[in-house]
């Protein structure tokens, strides 16, 4: 980091030692790996807590606790016991749904939020999905919804969008962009910046396009709040994928995760014959 900034100040790399980049990890496998790849890409001593999140209580959370700003892929299909779900206003089993407002807490007044979800959170008509996006359309300003393409998020098993919001004022007018790459995204093939470039230029003006259209709140159904993502000019059609796939790539997946853990448990066992 010196290197790439030689001007940078011993407060600023303070900084971004220890106040920069924040995080909590439940699974022990992906703590280990953030752990390790903070320390490889120079955060030395990297602030990132062994812990499930969702047993902290929002009512708990002080002007202290938050942050500027929340980037964040939550975990799609968990489910939560019942104690935990006591901890959060709108109560539901789903994980996610759970994290979301977990975010929504922890930011400051200003602050903003970039957040991948599964795309059915649009649309769902269970109490816990309309109450939730209520909420975040009144508590906060919901200016872009990215809807992405089947196979961004490997392992997901749903289409996703990813949520861009500010916290601290209301939802006056919602800009969609529908993600089309032209090809099939995959574990080889996946998506890159120049995917992205166009959706980047015209999010800075809201500008509509064949890809990108606006959706006033005073549109929006106040008994639903349904935001689905339905393109005025004509969208893509959606392939879902047959479950043998969906099983199948599960099953790529645990066996790196497996050969990640192996090789790990390898290093360790030679850093201690050195010792």
């Amino acid at each position: 980091m010196r290197a790439a900034n030689p001007k940078r100040t011993t407060a600023q790399d303070k900084a971004v030692q220890e106040r920069t980049f924040c995080g909590k990890e439940k699974k022990s496998l992906a703590y280990v790996i953030g752990i390790m790849n903070l320390i490889l890409h120079g955060i030395e001593a990297p602030n990132l807590i062994h812990t499930n999140t969702l047993t902290e209580n929002l009512a708990d959370i002080q002007e202290k606790d938050r942050f500027d700003i929340v980037l964040a892929n939550p975990p799609f299909g968990g489910k939560e016991r019942p104690e935990v779900q006591q901890n959060f206003p709108i109560r539901t089993g789903e994980t996610a749904f759970l994290f979301l407002q977990h975010f929504i807490k922890i930011l400051r007044a200003g602050g903003r939020g970039g957040i991948v979800i599964k795309n059915t959170f649009l649309s769902n008509t269970d109490n816990a999905s309309v109450s939730l996006r209520k909420h975040l359309l009144e508590s906060c300003n919901l200016h872009t919804v990215l809807d992405c393409p089947g196979g961004t998020f490997q392992g997901a098993g749903v289409k996703t969008v990813v949520l861009f919001f500010e916290k601290g004022r209301l939802t006056r007018k919602v800009w969609f962009y529908q993600l089309d790459p032209g090809r099939n995204l995959g574990k080889t093939n996946p998506l890159n910046d120049d995917d992205l470039a166009e959706f980047v230029q015209l999010q800075k003006t809201f500008a509509d396009s064949p890809k990108s259209w606006s959706l006033d709140a005073q549109d929006i159904d106040p008994a639903t709040f349904d935001l689905s993502v339905k393109n005025p000019n004509g969208g893509e059609t959606v392939t879902h994928r047959s479950p043998q796939e969906i099983m199948e790539e599960i099953a790529t997946l645990d066996a790196e995760s497996a050969e990640v853990l192996e090789n790990i448990k390898r290093s360790l066992s030679l850093s201690k014959g050195r010792c």
